[in-house]
Parts: structure tokens; C-alpha cells; sequence
């Protein structure tokens, strides 16, 4: 096909992100498929993955890249850029904590926030400044139904993904005139390791202080696999991949949020609050763009 390019996907070890890489690389896309440990813990699956695109004679190349290290982000993008334009950054690493928020420690929640906020912070800043160079590029941040609504036991990971849903909505005014897109994910649940993976809250004293509820991060979380267990087309991970591909290869404008699979109401919500938002931006647009004249 015509128009192919150039893709990082963050976490692609597993999951999403590996599905959507294995996608978009049997598209004829490049795809720098990134993992942490790459010649660690992680060194079978980029062995696997390299095997793979190399029986099916595909561009993609697994990459070390973790998220919450600053070096490793701009080494690997550097090394990417050195080689080829980078069009499209697909920013899918994450984890899910469940459990009562109370529960988690200050630790735990910067933790998780070093992941699913700071670390799309460091891949956009690093790939950002080649894009606006060439006045191209996309970027594609994965958020959740989480990012649009608060949930019980899911607080820490909520307060995440509407943390990122804000940065990566600013971007996407802030990119306009350079022809760049920032364009978020909202997935509902989909049968990925998240749930096999969640952390814990580490404050045992509080879980216990909650009396019954304290076993409802195992009754959650049991709900989620057993929906995922009964094969629900609607949770398969498959899903977001296949959108991942339509968004790369979507022409401009792209919308700036995207749900997949269960709807859960999140639509009902952008539908609702995406005129208030473009009525603010409408106001302010001719400020920050610096189109006023002083009277």
C-alpha cells in the first residue's frame, strides 16, 4: 500500500501493543516494536517477534525503550530518527492498579503515574521536536473508559489516564499548526495481562480498616476475567489493534478521541462535553495563536 510509515509502539512486549505492532507491520508499516529488558526478561519476547517478521518477511524491529527513563526514551528515538523519519508514536505502555485508593502508598502512585502520565510526557518530548522540524506527525496515546469516568477501586489508575487524557488534548490544539495530530484510545475492558498484572495497594493495615470491602479488588478483578474467559468479541484485544491501524492510517483531521469496544457511556460523555470544549478553544484560539491586535 501506499503512504506507509514509520511507527513506535511503546510496551510492546505483550498485550495491545503487540497485537497492534504484528498489525501494523502486516500492513507494510516499519514498526519499531519497544520493550523494556530487552535482553533481560523481556529478550524471548523480542526474539519471538523478530522471528516472526522475519518468516513473514515484515519491517519490524524490537527496540529497547523504557518509559520512565529518560535516557533510554531519547536513545531510542535518536536511534530511530538516525535511520528513518519517525510519522507515528503509538504511546501503549501502561499498568492498571486495583484496589482502594486509600490503600495505595504516595510511592505506589507515582510509580504508576511514571508510566501512564510522565512516560507519554517523555516520548512525546523526545519525538516531538523532529516532528514539528518536518511540520508532520502522529501521536496515538492509549487511555481507557477510565480516563472519562471515577470508579471504585480504580482510583489511582483513573487519576492517571485523566491526567494524560488532558495533556494529550492540549497537544492536539497546541500541534495544529505544525500538521501534527495528538489523538487519544479510550478502550473498555479487553482481554489483555492487565488484569493478571494489576498492582496491589501496599498499606495492608488500610485494606483491612475497609471491613468487607477489602476483598473487592479480587472480586473485580475475578468479574473482569470471567468477562474476558466467555470469548465476548467485544472485549478482544484485536480490537483496539485493528483501530490503532485505522488511526494510522486515517487522513486528517482524525478525531481527538476514539472509544473501542464496550461502550460503557463513553460516547454519551464526548458527545456531551466535546462542544463546550470547542466552544472554549474557539474563544481562546485567537490568544494563544497571537491573531489579536491591541485596540
Amino acid at each position: 500500500m501506499s503512504n506507509l510509515k514509520t511507527v513506535l509502539i511503546t510496551g510492546a512486549s505483550r498485550g495491545i501493543g503487540l497485537l497492534s505492532a504484528k498489525a501494523l507491520a502486516a500492513r507494510g508499516h516499519y514498526v519499531y516494536a519497544s520493550m523494556r529488558d530487552i535482553k533481560g526478561r523481556n529478550k524471548s519476547a523480542a526474539e519471538k517477534l523478530q522471528a516472526w517478521a522475519g518468516k513473514n518477511k515484515l519491517s519490524l524491529e524490537p527496540i529497547e525503550l523504557d518509559v520512565t527513563d529518560d535516557q533510554s526514551v531519547n536513545t531510542a528515538i535518536s536511534k530511530i530518527e538516525a535511520q528513518r523519519p519517525l510519522d507515528v508514536l503509538v504511546n501503549n505502555a501502561g499498568a492498571m492498579p486495583t484496589g482502594l485508593t486509600e490503600a495505595y502508598t504516595l510511592e505506589q502512585a507515582q510509580q504508576n503515574f511514571d508510566v501512564n502520565m510522565f512516560g507519554i510526557m517523555r516520548t512525546s518530548r523526545s519525538a516531538l521536536p523532529h516532528m514539528r522540524a518536518r511540520k508532520s506527525g502522529l501521536l496515538i496515546s492509549l487511555s481507557s473508559a477510565a480516563g472519562r469516568f471515577a470508579m471504585p477501586f480504580f482510583g489511582i489508575y483513573c487519576a492517571s489516564k485523566w491526567a494524560m487524557e488532558a495533556y494529550c488534548e492540549a497537544l492536539h490544539y497546541e500541534l495544529e499548526p505544525f500538521g501534527i495530530e495528538s489523538v487519544i484510545i479510550e478502550p473498555s475492558g479487553h482481554g489483555t495481562d492487565l488484569v493478571k498484572t494489576s498492582p496491589a495497594p501496599a498499606d495492608k493495615k488500610c485494606v483491612e480498616a475497609y471491613g468487607s470491602m477489602a476483598g473487592g479488588r479480587e472480586s473485580l478483578l475475578g468479574m473482569f476475567q470471567d468477562m474476558f474467559d466467555l470469548g465476548d468479541p467485544g472485549t478482544d484485544a484485536n480490537n483496539v489493534a485493528t483501530k490503532i491501524v485505522e488511526l494510522v492510517e486515517a487522513t486528517s483531521p482524525r478525531p481527538i478521541r476514539t472509544q473501542v469496544g464496550h461502550d460503557m457511556g463513553v460516547s454519551a460523555v464526548n458527545d456531551s462535553t466535546a462542544p463546550i470544549q470547542a466552544e472554549l478553544i474557539k474563544g481562546l484560539k485567537p490568544v494563544y495563536m497571537g491573531e489579536t491586535t491591541d485596540a
